[in-house]
């Protein structure tokens, strides 16, 4: 695990791009094929489960340290890392032992299911034979918590650029190496850099079960003319709606495949899928959206999540909650990759095979079609009626683009228009320290509305949300001061503050959840702004919550599980 140690901190220690290629070039040209395959597997954006539990590693760490708990938890919070914390605190190892990352990965992989008392024997046997430099690396895998500062692209170059490969074949080999499942070997790595016409195989028990790269769309302003400048005529464009499902694709080749975006195989999550592939021509790839499908129309994203965590999926969930593929491309027919054929082309093969098959699990994602001489001021008040038809906005692709691979404008171009978020004016109750970059600073929050109007005498805060992103730098220090200086109490690494700050939230989404006390769960909430000119008392009360939920029919809202 020396070079990939040695790689770990060459990458951090740069901002550098042509250096980070240059040094992933230089890991990948000399390493072993066990310790590339998982090398490229953890670069790529694979992560790894936790292998112990975070009260367990802490509890160890500070037996072998000899440390106190209130010692070692300061030494935590000034550090904002527990992969570091321990690194730092640990004695020096008593037998270094230089073992490949394979090797390693084997030692980390097996510490899980092990019986507490047995895993922390070998825990602590690793660290012992740990040199000093591998260590932080070692309780990053372990953690689960490998994040290394370069993106899958460059990934993807640099083995291009070492195997002589086009990146977009190499990016196409990439999907699925890192779900969660994989376990990759030096025959994967054989796989990767392989000659051109080598087939691009995946050990997933289904025969060509490959995707390809999913395409995705670059934001659009959502002030109208800024939008309207970027894409030019109308007719140039073909308008969907936004859907707020799960991106997928289904595979049907030698068998039937379905791939989420996050590069999971989740066929056997949504089995009359599975059924819809086996009805599909061979040599059939589509790219759509998984939506739970009732009457005609997509429901709420709320329903979805109730089928999410299953790994398999019973009759009577399937009758309750039947999802449907909503199609908006062909990316193979009859073998052929359709990829580099115009969009429009790709859409009318696509409209032809739905119509031929008259399946309901596999619904047409329907084209907006504007009246003559519209601009896209039309098209702009149909994005901000999007939920009111269960979607999150528009999706804008050229009619004459490709099928690109991921986030490029080479090629084709798509864009997404995505719906005004909700707002509420929200005050921040709790607090607790960030980490990474943040150690140390109050970054984390938890916010809460007003339970009834000025003058009841019922009034008060109910939490409801909690958001860490969108105040700069510079708020983020001024925010903390104000919370050390307005902290009235403490539950361990969570600060309760006086009510004196106000935030405007946005969000996605919204549900009703019996699970929340507001009895609204809210979708990826984030800091739009800090509210300086709003006085604590003239904060939302929950009922201005309740009513964006009850204004949002088939928006998104529902029931959450």
């Amino acid at each position: 695990m020396n070079d990939f140690a040695a790689l770990y901190a060459a990458l951090d220690a740069t901002t550098s791009t042509q250096a980070r290629l240059q040094a992933l070039q230089a890991y990948f040209a000399q390493a072993d094929a066990a310790d590339a395959a998982w090398a490229v597997y953890l670069l790529a954006g694979g992560k790894p489960r936790q292998a112990v539990p975070t009260r367990e590693l802490k509890a160890l760490a500070r037996e072998v340290a000899g440390l106190p708990e209130w010692l070692f938890d300061e030494c935590y919070q000034a550090v904002g890392d527990l992969a570091e914390t321990v690194a730092l605190l640990l004695p020096p190892p008593v037998q270094p032992l230089q073992q490949p990352l394979a090797a390693w990965m084997a030692e980390v992989r097996a510490l899980r299911g092990l019986p507490p008392e047995e895993r922390a024997a070998r825990l602590k046997a690793q660290w012992a034979r740990l040199p000093q430099d591998q260590r932080l690396l070692h309780g990053k895998l372990i953690t689960g918590a490998l994040r290394v500062g370069v993106s899958r692209l460059l990934v993807t170059q640099a083995l291009a650029a070492l195997a002589g490969l086009p990146a977009a074949l190499v990016a196409q080999r990439l999907i699925g190496y890192t779900r969660a499942d994989a376990c990759p070997g030096a025959d994967d790595w054989r796989a990767l850099v392989a000659p051109a016409a080598a087939p691009a195989g995946l050990a997933v028990g289904v025969p060509d079960a490959h995707p390809y790269p999913f395409f995705l769309a670059h934001a659009l302003p959502a002030d109208a003319q800024a939008a309207a400048a970027q894409l030019g005529a109308v007719p140039d464009w073909l308008v969907e709606w936004k859907w707020d499902g799960i991106r997928a694709q289904l595979v049907r080749r030698g068998g039937v495949a379905l791939w989420s975006r996050g590069e999971e195989l989740i066929t056997d999550r949504f089995p009359e899928l599975a059924e819809l592939g086996a009805r599909l021509p061979p040599g059939t790839v589509l790219d759509g959206e998984i939506v739970v499908w009732r009457d005609g129309a997509p429901q709420p994203f709320a329903a979805l999540q109730r089928r999410l965590g299953r790994q398999r999926v019973g009759t009577a969930l399937r009758r309750a909650l039947p999802v449907a593929l909503l199609a908006y491309d062909l990316l193979e027919q009859d073998g052929a990759d359709l990829r580099t054929r115009p969009q429009h082309e790709r859409r009318a093969r696509l409209q032809a095979l739905v119509q031929a098959l008259a399946d309901p699990r596999l619904p047409l994602s329907p084209e907006l079609v504007a009246p003559p001489g519209a601009d896209w001021a039309w098209f702009d008040a149909e994005r901000r009626r999007a939920r009111a038809v269960g979607a999150e906005g528009l999706m804008l692709k050229r009619r004459d683009g490709a099928y690109g691979v991921g986030r490029t404008r080479r090629g084709g171009l798509w864009w997404k228009w995505k719906a005004d978020p909700w707002t509420v004016d929200a005050v921040l109750v709790y607090a607790q320290r960030g980490h990474g970059r943040r150690a140390g600073l109050f970054s984390d929050y938890t916010f809460a509305l007003w339970s009834h109007p000025p003058g009841d005498a019922r009034r008060q805060l109910v939490p409801f949300a909690k958001a860490y992103s969108g105040l700069s730098d510079a708020e983020l220090r001024q925010v903390d001061a104000i919370i050390r200086r307005t902290t009235r109490d403490s539950f361990g690494p969570v600060r309760a503050v006086e009510p004196t700050l106000v935030f405007e939230l946005g969000f996605e989404g919204l549900a009703r959840s019996a699970r929340h006390k507001s009895g609204v769960a809210v979708r990826f909430p984030r800091i739009l702004r800090w509210r300086t000119d709003k006085p604590v008392e003239e904060a939302d009360t929950l009922a201005a919550l309740h009513a964006l939920l009850d204004g949002a029919a088939g928006d998104g809202a529902g029931e959450a599980a």
